[in-house]
């Protein structure tokens, strides 16, 4: 590949060249010979000056894009430490909590006003407990038990997972052409756990706007140097434009129930595999959100 500082020396050389060596014209061809070397020269420069703005408009987009992803992982960071210290300071008692209002559950068994108070206690308890194991899976660290996996039967494995969603929202999940026949080199567990959170979050876009003929695909792009991406796509209502930018922070969340770390770990395990995840609105006249992982 040609550097830039390459090319700047391919334009000096003709420069140094017609300043040294440049016949003295002696009549008027001799004028216009000298004339048209010299605007080739100045041609060269212009060329190289606009493929060097380029370049440099290119390096500095790109610097602003680290530097965002930087202050973003930093933020991560503080977060997860701050996560990981209250996780385990509420787990050991909610282990007694729980184990109480099963103690207590035996003992008004015959009292149902009683009984429903200690079952709503119990699922109280479970849903924080639920939320303590989605802090400790986002901070913990991410220990990958990578070996060669089949693809397709990771994306079969995550849509029947999926299914009883599915179904509920009565929502067609199709795999697209392409997937079978694909080995990743992987945790198939924890990249089956990203495309079930996928869809079942796309399944509840889908619910929730009351769309009849939902529709999510899992499709397989492949890119240069061996590489592919993972689209997922639906035909729900999309993502508004001002959560685009925080959707994958942790506890953020658009919906009435949740942690918000949902995609928050599907964003971790990705990056922990050396992977890139997007969200973004499909163009028109498609509708509806994509989320593209590069592997």
């Amino acid at each position: 590949m040609t550097t830039n500082a390459q090319q700047l020396d391919s334009v000096q050389e003709p420069i140094q060249r017609v300043g040294e060596n440049a016949p003295v014209p002696k009549n008027l061809e001799d004028l216009y010979e000298v004339l048209q070397m010299y605007n080739q020269v100045t041609q060269r420069l212009q060329v190289s000056h606009e493929r060097l703005q380029e370049e440099v408009i290119r390096l500095r987009e790109q610097l602003e894009q680290k530097n965002r992803e930087l202050e973003h992982k930093k933020r991560l960071a503080a977060l997860g430490e701050m996560a990981a210290g209250i996780a385990h300071e509420i787990r050991n008692p909610l282990g007694g909590i729980q184990l109480y209002a099963s103690t207590l559950a035996g003992e008004v068994v015959d009292r149902p006003m009683a009984a429903d108070l200690v079952k709503k206690i119990s699922n109280g308890v479970k849903g924080l407990n639920s939320l303590v194991c989605d802090m400790l899976a986002f901070t913990g660290n991410m220990n990958l038990n990578r070996r060669e996996e089949d693809l397709a039967e990771i994306v079969a494995g995550a849509v029947e997972l999926a299914a009883p969603m599915l179904l509920q929202h009565k929502i067609e999940a199709e795999i697209g052409e392409g997937i079978e026949n694909v080995a990743v080199n992987a945790d198939g567990k924890l990249l089956q756990r990203v495309l079930l959170n996928l869809v079942l979050n796309a399944a509840d876009a889908i619910g929730d706007a009351g769309i009849k003929s939902g529709k999510i695909r899992i499709s397989l792009e492949r890119l240069p140097e061996g590489r592919i991406a993972l689209l997922i796509d639906d035909n729900g209502p999309g993502i508004p434009e001002d959560v685009l930018e925080r959707i994958f922070n942790p506890f953020f969340t658009t919906k009435h129930s949740g942690t918000g770390l949902g995609l928050a770990i599907v964003h971790r395990i990705i990056e922990a595999h050396g992977g890139q995840i997007t969200a973004e609105n499909r163009a028109a006249p498609d509708r509806g959100a994509r989320f593209r992982i590069v592997l």
